[in-house]
């Protein structure tokens, strides 16, 4: 049941991004994401009503300030992200930095230490950023071989992932008999993040009707996602749990290139495939 509820937050998580980062194309993603996330929040109230009440702490409700601070940063980015660059490269590599940031986080603040084989996952993961971010070469640029930039975007989708990171390591500290209140306390949290962002980058104040309530729906599915994630990582390791989570790029990716007509380079697939590799190997 661990692995259905992860999965299938996965595809809800999925599902939000892509939505959002397909009117990110239009209007600016730091508005976008911070019309969703106002969503979010509406739903999250009726949500912890309809669950069962719990008993949240001081520490509880500190976790889903964290996450909210988390998510605020992540979304944030993510969309101003997917505004500049091709969706089907941003979200994973917003997604790697999301995965392997907190191993490192345990390695070097907590002394943990992971497997040779989550080592080489984490290896990986910086090789698969590497090749994902790549341009292709423009042609008659700088001679036959022409040149080899960053794709646009990634430096914010990094970033996004810092702020998932967060968000992932937060939510996984709310114990269920916490109740959903401090998830509630996280998506209220976000919407101050972003909105602070919003006012610091100059992004304009609003969407078209449209593009709102597009951003609202899908602010309340991200909202889904989160609570089913919650309840997945109540039940099952924070580890594999977060992995499985972790695979929602999946879904804005195949949307992206069936959908969208994007196109990948040979070198980007490559970087796709060893992207999937590195989360295995840091999953075991």
């Amino acid at each position: 049941m661990t692995e259905v509820l992860a999965l299938l937050s996965a595809l809800c998580f999925g599902l939000t991004h892509f939505v959002n980062g397909v009117v990110s194309r239009t209007w600016n993603g730091v508005t976008v994401a911070a019309v969703a996330q106002v969503g979010g929040t509406v739903l999250s109230v009726p949500v912890a009503v309809l669950l069962p009440a719990g008993h949240p702490t001081a520490g509880t409700l500190w976790w889903g300030v964290l996450s909210g601070l988390g998510t605020g940063v992540g979304v944030a980015f993510l969309y101003r992200a997917m505004s500049r660059g091709p969706m089907s490269v941003v979200a994973p590599v917003s997604d790697l930095a999301g995965v392997a940031l907190p191993v490192v986080v345990g390695v070097t603040l907590l002394h943990e230490r992971p497997s040779p084989l989550a080592v080489a996952g984490i290896l990986l993961a910086l090789v698969a950023v590497w090749l994902v971010s790549r341009r292709r070469p423009a042609p008659g640029a700088g001679g036959s071989r022409g040149v080899r930039r960053t794709v646009d975007g990634v430096p914010d989708a990094l970033l996004a992932g810092v702020g998932i990171a967060a968000h992932f390591v937060a939510v996984a500290r709310i114990p269920a008999e916490a109740g959903a209140w401090p998830l509630v306390a996280s998506r209220g949290v976000s919407v101050v993040v972003i909105v602070a962002l919003a006012v610091a980058l100059g992004a304009p104040a609003r969407l078209s009707r449209r593009a709102t309530w597009a951003a609202l729906v899908a602010g309340g599915v991200g909202t889904v996602a989160t609570v089913l994630y919650w309840a997945a990582v109540a039940e099952g390791l924070l580890t594999t749990t977060t992995v499985l989570a972790s695979l929602y790029p999946a879904v804005p990716v195949l949307l992206a290139v069936v959908l969208l007509r994007e196109r990948l380079s040979a070198g980007q697939v490559s970087g796709l495939v060893v992207a999937g590799a590195a989360v295995v190997l840091i999953a075991v």
